[in-house]
């Protein structure tokens, strides 16, 4: 899978803007991150909730693994050349549904 996928599905998401974060790209809901990636376009970060975590690990752990920031385990971070494009972009949604507000009636 390509990097270029992934930004593409990202910006299709509501509210999505593309911005800096350091030496990393991000991708933002209403400010509020939910993937990065390293310089290289090699691997993508995805912060997806805590219960998602340990399941992602176990079904796919060919190219994802724990991403650790400090002492935390923040989401899971993926070699996008061995990933699955369908189980990328269904990772990305849910981390954009865990960090965009939440709409009324919802």
């Amino acid at each position: 899978m390509r990097f270029s996928t992934v930004r593409t599905f990202a910006m299709s998401l509501p509210d999505v803007s593309e911005e800096p974060h350091h030496n990393f790209g991000s991708f933002r809901v209403k400010g509020k991150i939910f993937v990065t990636t390293p310089p290289g376009e090699e691997f993508v970060h995805i912060f997806i909730p805590d219960e998602k975590r340990d399941e992602v690990l176990e079904l796919y752990s060919s190219f994802a693994e724990k991403l650790v920031w400090g002492s935390k385990v923040l989401g899971v971070r993926v070699e996008l050349a061995k990933a699955d494009a369908a189980v990328v972009k269904r990772l990305v949604k849910q981390a954009w549904e865990h960090k965009a507000p939440k709409r009324k009636g919802a």
